[in-house]
């Protein structure tokens, strides 16, 4: 019968062969999902095939690329409470969607729900997936999961309504990393972000990556956030910290640079969180430095 309390949002730039092997997956579900793709000015022919291939995806154009803020313009034609994301090139496991939907109709202060990922070809859990599993925020007992800090966009279902209020994702940290942001913001008004390991996403990784322009964009990204939301002190420690850890290249360089390039506006728009969620932040500090899943390489 299908489920109409949420809408898949893909956004997508130059992967359509990737793109239309997730669409090809995402119409096998059992829970008939309504799908958004936000097409990022492709120029590889990726909206004309979706057009054709897949009719009944909503397929938006907005003509030039917005990274992240693409599942903005995806989250605002949804007509469905909830929203699933996924990347071009992941796709849900039949029966996760309906979980998820269960979950945020089950508990009004949950906002998001995370699911493992399964890296294909090889069935393989993401490495990420383990920290996800021992979370050392601590959370309220009704929580269907470990409790998160952020989330990751290829792999979450979210409230579509608080999405849009707490502003979506920012158009100037655009994209990599962009998760953070949100995620505080989201937690500074009383929501609640889990982890599930019953839902699963699978993820094949595309070829077609800018690996070095993704890391020069997440660190850019972290510092910028680490700067609109921490404590002078929480911010100075975790700066001094990348600036010791990062590798000592071009690309970490080109990072702190236009991070430095952005800090007035930063400090324009500087609001540090309240004193719960930076409780939780901290707790994650320790566990971003010692993760094996998060670096900045590539």
């Amino acid at each position: 019968m299908g489920d109409d309390r949420i809408t898949v949002v893909v956004i997508t730039h130059n992967r359509r062969d990737e793109l239309l092997h997730t669409l090809d997956r995402l119409a096998e579900l059992p829970e008939k999902p309504p799908v958004v793709v936000t097409d990022n000015a492709s120029t590889d022919g990726t909206a004309e095939a979706v057009a054709r291939l897949h009719p009944g995806v909503r397929l938006l154009r907005p003509g030039h690329n917005l990274g992240a803020v693409g599942r903005n313009l995806a989250v605002r034609e949804a007509r469905t409470p909830y929203v699933a994301f996924c990347d071009d090139d992941s796709w849900w496991e039949p029966g996760s969607l309906a979980r998820a939907a269960d979950l945020l109709d089950r508990h009004p202060g949950l906002v998001s729900v995370t699911a493992r990922i399964v890296v294909e070809p090889g069935g393989t859990e993401d490495p990420i997936v383990e920290e996800l599993r021992r979370s050392p925020v601590p959370g309220p007992p009704w929580l269907p999961g470990p409790a998160l800090g952020s989330f990751l966009a290829a792999a979450t279902a979210m409230r579509a309504g608080a999405f849009l209020e707490a502003g979506g994702f920012s158009a100037r940290l655009w994209l990599g990393g962009e998760e953070e942001l949100l995620a505080a913001d989201l937690a500074a008004r009383g929501w609640w972000l889990a982890h599930v390991p019953e839902l699963t996403i699978h993820h094949a990784p595309s070829r077609n990556r800018d690996s070095t322009g993704r890391r020069v964009r997440g660190l850019r990204n972290t510092l910028w956030f680490t700067w609109l939301r921490r404590p002078l002190p929480a911010a100075v420690r975790r700066t001094l910290h990348l600036a010791r850890t990062v590798p000592r290249d071009r690309a970490s360089l080109r990072a702190f640079r236009q991070a430095a390039a952005g800090l007035p506006w930063v400090l324009r728009e500087r609001s540090v969180v309240p004193a719960e969620v930076e409780k939780r932040l901290r707790l994650l500090d320790e566990t971003q430095r010692r993760s094996t899943a998060r670096r900045y390489v590539g």
